[in-house]
């Protein structure tokens, strides 16, 4: 599909752009023929500058919880918003919001409120080290906690020093986690773990019990602390932290994406066996108390506890999951869905260079479905299973389209680029 206002904004992007975009949207990690540049957003759907709708599986890389444009959270921030915002001080709304999430998660004694989701797994890095006056951190090989130097999976511009006292394990490796814990000796400060393995390029896989009660296990005889990075998963996998299904409560948790559904806000919940080193440090920013997404984050609240938001999250997972199975079978392909069916991510047997998910990613969105070849998807509670319907519908055209295209596919150029992230 030709895009020429997209392609419009590419160029005058360029100029005033290092390398015309950055981040995740970055040309080299995408199709070509995906668009950049979106101008509306309804629902579970997207149009984007040339007009195009698409129903989109990335929900904004997970802000998207309940949909976007939601009449009811968009009302709660503008109703603060006419109140007041941006002020010298929080507003009271920042204690309603703090009280709520203290109330709904079961470890939490205290709440920090910032940005994004790297300011808050920064913020609870600093926190883990004044609590515990130790250096050493462990985690996991190719877990994603966020862009900032210390975590970045992409090292330019970053010195050895900004990534030093950490030490990495394999994610359900007991062995190789109790070897990191023995290799801090008496200097660790923190494991920090995902509520599952959502790394980027591989198969996701579910936290073994095992795994999760020994780190647990690990923090108090050590005295480091425990830290959950639910920047990601939070709120999609259950109504209280992700491991409280296992019976594991870490002593740390960070949030963001979906908290205040696609309104800039993350935060860092903590016990009290961190509220010492929470008073100790100096973090701030200058829209961190911003009382408008707070607003909207306490009706998040109300639809996580009142609705059955969850369920049928997982209702549609499992309609996507078991209908795309049947068709990649049905036409002969080996193709992966892993993970929670509310955050799936598709990838092909025997595709080394994504060559495969390339094209059949941009025969899906060519029938209006905006899927990543590579990152993990998310659904939202706008959904419908007329929307999952639709999905099948696209995913049974595209696999035809590259059983044909298959023999004469080319190699995605840009793998070096990906590789770099992996």
């Amino acid at each position: 599909m030709e895009r020429p206002n997209d392609r419009a904004l590419r160029a005058r992007a360029e100029a005033v752009i290092p390398g015309g975009m950055f981040g995740h949207q970055s040309t080299a990690l995408l199709p070509d023929d995906y668009p950049q540049y979106f101008v509306k957003a309804k629902g579970a759907h997207l149009w984007d500058a040339d007009g195009g709708r698409v129903l989109d599986l990335m929900c904004a890389y997970g802000p998207n919880l309940f949909g976007y444009g939601d009449e009811a959270i968009d009302a709660a921030f503008i109703d603060q918003l006419r109140q007041g915002d941006t002020l010298t001080g929080p507003a009271p709304v920042m204690i309603d919001l703090a009280e709520a999430l203290v109330g709904m998660i079961g470890h939490a004694d205290w709440a920090l409120f910032c940005k994004n989701g790297g300011d808050a797994t920064t913020m609870a890095l600093t926190v883990a080290r004044a609590q515990t006056r130790r250096k050493v951190v462990i985690r996991a090989r190719g877990a994603y906690h966020g862009s900032t130097p210390w975590c970045t999976p992409r090292t330019a511009g970053v010195l050895e020093s900004d990534r030093a006292h950490q030490i990495l394990c394999d994610y359900n490796d007991v062995a190789s986690l109790e070897a990191a814990v023995e290799a801090a000796g008496d200097d660790l400060a923190a494991i920090f773990a995902a509520p599952f393995r959502h790394d980027a390029f591989i198969d996701q896989a579910e936290p073994e019990a095992a795994y999760a009660a020994r780190a647990r296990e690990l923090c108090d005889r050590t005295g480091a602390l425990l830290v959950l990075d639910e920047v990601r998963a939070g709120f999609r996998l259950s109504r209280d932290c992700s491991w409280s299904h296992l019976g594991v409560e870490p002593d740390l948790s960070t949030w963001g994406k979906g908290l205040a559904n696609g309104h800039a806000l993350s935060a860092l919940l903590g016990s009290d066996s961190a509220r010492k080193g929470a008073e100790a440090i100096y973090a701030t920013g200058s829209f961190w108390y911003q009382a408008a997404p707070m607003a909207a984050a306490i009706e998040v609240l109300r639809r996580i506890r009142e609705t059955d938001y969850l369920e049928r999250l997982e209702t549609l997972g499992e309609r996507l999951a078991s209908g795309l199975s049947e068709r990649a079978s049905a036409a002969g392909f080996g193709f992966r869905i892993t993970g929670p069916g509310q955050m799936p991510l598709f990838l092909f047997d025997e595709d080394p260079d994504l060559r495969k998910g390339f094209f059949w990613s941009s025969a899906m969105l060519a029938r209006g479905v905006y899927v990543h070849p590579w990152h993990n998807m998310f659904l939202c509670d706008a959904m419908t299973e007329e929307d999952i319907d639709q999905a099948l519908d696209a995913a049974e055209e595209s696999f035809a389209e590259l059983r044909k295209a298959a023999p004469g596919l080319s190699p995605v150029a840009r793998m070096a680029f990906l590789a770099q992230t992996r």
